[in-house]
């Protein structure tokens, strides 16, 4: 697997290097946010580890700018601060994990290479690609699109994911823990807020501009859509 890391921290860049290399992965370092944006839309990698506090451009725009063209590639974003708006601003941004200095570096290997399992899965289905349809939202799987009431709705590649899992079981109740399984991997200790937090974003988008409640919490069991 090919990582790269935007880490402008010379010491905890080679630190991160060593050890994912140590893991059989091949690793890319940068130390700047403009030069990082000019590597990722010339070169395609298996993750990226990207430190938010950057020079040139900061994790968060660059995140979020990535996302404009890349929906798959898993992002984990580094950080100093541990205040929850900072990590709802970078799931926000289409983070997929978040690490807060100081981090173990295992943790970080556990992550990585859940993530790029999870990817390496998904992109090993042939599966025919359908359109869902619940209520009035359209979900376009092979466009990555989501429509409600004719109007496109923007979403980041998890929430989409989140998205998805509740329509193909369109009804019924998925739990926090399948949800977790799905979109991040069996060995991916995500705890039940990361999860709530993705929904309160995609219940944002999804129902509140259109005065709906359409996804419903079963408190203890999980997450369905209700729909007729």
């Amino acid at each position: 697997m090919k990582i790269l890391i935007i880490e402008d921290d010379t010491i905890i860049s080679k630190n991160i290097s060593e050890v994912l290399t140590a893991e059989s992965h091949n690793t890319e370092c940068v130390y700047d946010g403009l030069l990082a944006e000019r590597i990722l839309k010339k070169n395609n990698f298996d993750c990226i580890v990207m430190d938010i506090n950057l020079p040139g451009k900061n994790g968060f725009d660059l995140c979020k700018d990535f996302r404009q063209y890349n929906m798959n590639t898993p992002v984990i974003m580094l950080t100093a601060f541990g205040e929850l708006e900072d990590k709802v601003q970078g799931f926000d941004c289409g983070a997929d994990d978040y690490l807060t200095k100081p981090f173990y570096m295992r943790e970080l290997i556990l992550r990585v290479n859940s993530l790029t399992k999870r990817l390496k899965q998904n992109n090993s289905i042939t599966t025919e690609v359908p359109i869902l349809i619940a209520d009035d939202i359209t979900l376009n799987d092979a466009q990555k699109k989501v429509f409600r009431q004719g109007k496109e709705i923007s979403l980041t590649p998890r929430e989409y994911q989140i998205l998805l899992r509740l329509m193909e079981n369109k009804g019924e109740i998925v739990s926090k823990s399948d949800l977790v399984k799905e979109i991040w991997g069996s060995s991916f200790n995500a705890n039940t807020n990361t999860i709530e937090v993705y929904v309160s974003f995609l219940r944002n988008k999804l129902d509140k501009p259109f005065a709906k409640n359409t996804i419903k919490t079963k408190v203890g069991y999980g997450y369905y859509l209700d729909v007729k």
